[in-house]
């Protein structure tokens, strides 16, 4: 057991969070001076008002005023508690965390005890496929498929039993009815009795990025066997639309490359990878989302992403469903590369993105394609794969006939139209304009005159977006959250010590700032004047408490303002902002004595005093620097 007490561990744990690498994991950033910027995962917006700020360790949307450091996003970002990070974190860096309750341990004890089990089960069924005569039919299906041994082995593929019962049977001795069925191996009936959930199926298994087995797809092997696949549920280890089958043998090679071709299945990725094309993931039975690309973005510098989907109508329609989710992922961060640049003068532009589409002929699939014409033939493919504007510009041209009558023609520049309108470039988007017209015979100046009638009307409609957040309520709030943020405050030689005694007596109305004034109060003496420690402490003791994380990070912000002071400035700082929480309650004590002497009668003793008390207040009011 360690030594180490639990804040001691925490601060390890933080030192070693590098607040960009964790962000950059869920969000797409990009870099405008010395901070990185992109779109809020917390709340929807089309321009980017999230900031990452690696130099002060924290993130900050100014839009929704969701704020925090490293371990405050992964909170956020995973729905987790404090401590449930913490412990994750330490098994990422190989920690040792102290014993410190025992419904944590509890907690830890049954992840692990899923991660365990489903690292057995795969074993479990790999074994099947490789023993039991009742797997035949699935290993001969993977022989038609070209899956050798070698590829079954590597991908530690398996065989479910046809039983209802025959995991249950398995593991009952080792492991409780409920946490496999936490597991998603199991699932109840109307009687609410456990069975297998995987029966008589290929099973493949789903590793997460650092290869650990977290949830399983399975094949039907019968033609009557609905469905065709089915998969692992959701469970604390496995969410499908955060993870990419295949990235944790492909990360390396995506890196490498610089792109990463995203196909439509299991089969397809396997046959890829072990044919050579090691940068091929696949989405585990789900659509494309915002967060398989932000996952792909991290291994990606460029972002050059390849759509490798059948060909056939669905397959067409699952290319156009994930091009609009990566324009998604990235919109407001830059322009996307879709459109072909021999065209322009842009080729030196930076990109945030590109976009291009792999459609061998024939409509094969690339687990066909490679089996009949070989990966080196498929790679030729990927090499002229055309941008996608070009690709999706080719599909709505090829029907195109000399027959044509006008009506039909008008139907082909309706459907154009919208490709055409996403050229952010006037001149590049003239010249496919001059394409298309020479293409179909029609006007290129009536085409023209179309496209600006529909910019025109996009125009009208758009609205600007509103911010969420709103300003503090009252100048004297303002002035306490100046004063707070001094202690965050670098490049002076201030003792934060001395400056917490001068502010000590000032009465703080927000009950928030009073809570965060009493911690610095109380933490002062711990740091050692260092407002590293400081922060971070602050952080850990409001780990739970997300409104008093987002005003801390408001103050670091705030701190900025500041910065590199002269002892003579800070000073006078802090007795500016003083005197105006001072002047907020000497004219609040006014207006209550004020409205009290309204209610009395001019004759009364007590009114008299009123006026006495009202005169001696405007009397000392330049003592608050009136």
């Amino acid at each position: 057991m360690t030594n180490k007490t639990y804040t001691e561990v925490i601060d390890e744990i933080r030192n070693r969070l590098d607040i960009l690498d964790v962000v950059q994991s869920r969000v797409v950033l990009k870099k405008r001076g010395t901070n990185y910027w992109g779109c809020c995962p917390f709340h929807n917006e089309k321009t980017p008002s999230f900031c990452v700020s690696p130099q002060k360790g924290i993130f900050k949307c100014f839009g929704c005023g969701e704020g925090g450091d490293a371990i405050s996003f992964l909170m956020k970002i995973n729905n987790q508690s404090f401590n449930d990070v913490i412990k994750d974190l330490a098994q990422q860096f190989g920690i040792e965390l102290p014993s410190f309750n025992s419904d944590s341990k509890k907690y830890g004890d049954e992840k692990q005890k899923i991660k365990d089990i489903l690292e057995k089960a795969c074993k479990y069924y790999h074994n099947n496929l490789l023993t039991l005569d009742e797997a035949k039919p699935a290993l001969e299906y993977l022989q038609k498929r070209g899956i050798t041994k070698e590829i079954i082995d590597e991908y530690q593929l398996g065989y479910s039993k046809k039983g209802y019962t025959e995991l249950i049977s398995h593991f009952k001795s080792d492991y409780t009815p409920d946490i496999i069925e936490k597991a998603g191996l199991t699932v109840k009936t109307e009687k609410s009795e456990n069975i297998d959930r995987f029966r008589h199926r290929i099973m493949i298994p789903i590793r997460d990025e650092s290869s650990n087995v977290i949830a399983f797809g399975a094949r039907a092997i019968e033609a009557n066997q609905n469905p065709k696949y089915l998969n692992s549920p959701d469970t604390v280890l496995y969410n499908k639309s955060r993870i990419l089958y295949g990235i944790d043998t492909a990360k390396k090679q995506i890196m490498a490359d610089d792109y990463v071709v995203i196909m439509e299945g299991y089969f397809d990725v396997i046959s890829s990878q072990a044919a050579g094309l090691k940068n091929a993931v696949a989405s585990c039975g789900t659509a494309l989302t915002v967060d398989h690309i932000k996952l792909i973005a991290k291994y990606s510098k460029n972002r050059r992403i390849y759509l490798a989907f059948d060909t056939d109508s669905a397959g067409l329609k699952a290319t156009q469903r994930s091009s609009d989710v990566i324009k998604e992922a990235f919109r407001g961060l830059g322009n996307i590369k879709i459109f072909d640049q021999t065209y322009s003068s842009l080729n030196d532009d930076k990109y945030t993105c590109e976009i291009r589409v792999i459609a061998p002929f024939d409509s094969k699939d690339p687990d066909e394609y490679i089996r009949e014409y070989g990966i080196e033939q498929y790679k030729n493919y990927i090499k002229k794969a055309p941008l996608l504007l070009d690709f999706e510009l080719n599909q709505a041209l090829k029907d195109y006939n000399s027959d044509f009558s006008p009506t039909d023609k008008l139907k082909l520049v309706k459907k154009i139209m919208p490709l055409i309108e996403e050229i952010p470039n006037n001149i590049v988007q003239n010249e496919y304009i001059k394409l298309v017209s020479d293409k179909i015979n029609i006007d290129e100046s009536a085409l023209i005159r179309e496209v600006n009638r529909s910019k025109m009307f996009q125009t009208i409609e758009s609205k600007p977006i509103e911010r969420i957040v709103t300003k503090s309520s009252n100048n004297s709030e303002k002035a306490q959250k100046n004063l707070l943020s001094l202690f965050f405050t670098s490049g002076t030689d201030i003792d934060l010590n001395n400056l917490i005694e001068v502010i000590k007596n000032v009465k703080f109305t927000n009950k928030n700032l009073i809570i965060i004034k009493e911690a610095i109060d109380k933490l002062l003496y711990r740091v050692n004047n260092n407002v590293d420690e400081l922060i971070q402490s602050l952080y850990t003791q409001f780990a739970e408490d997300n409104e008093l994380k987002d005003i801390i990070t408001d103050l670091i912000y705030i701190a900025d303002s500041f910065k590199n002071l002269s002892e003579r400035d800070f000073k006078a700082a802090i007795r500016d902002n003083v005197n105006s929480i001072q002047k907020y309650h000497f004219n609040c004590e006014k207006d209550e004595i004020a409205a009290k002497y309204k209610q009395l009668n001019d004759d009364d003793i007590e009114s008299m005093q009123y006026q006495m008390q009202l005169r001696e207040k405007i009397k000392n009011k330049h003592k608050v620097g009136e």
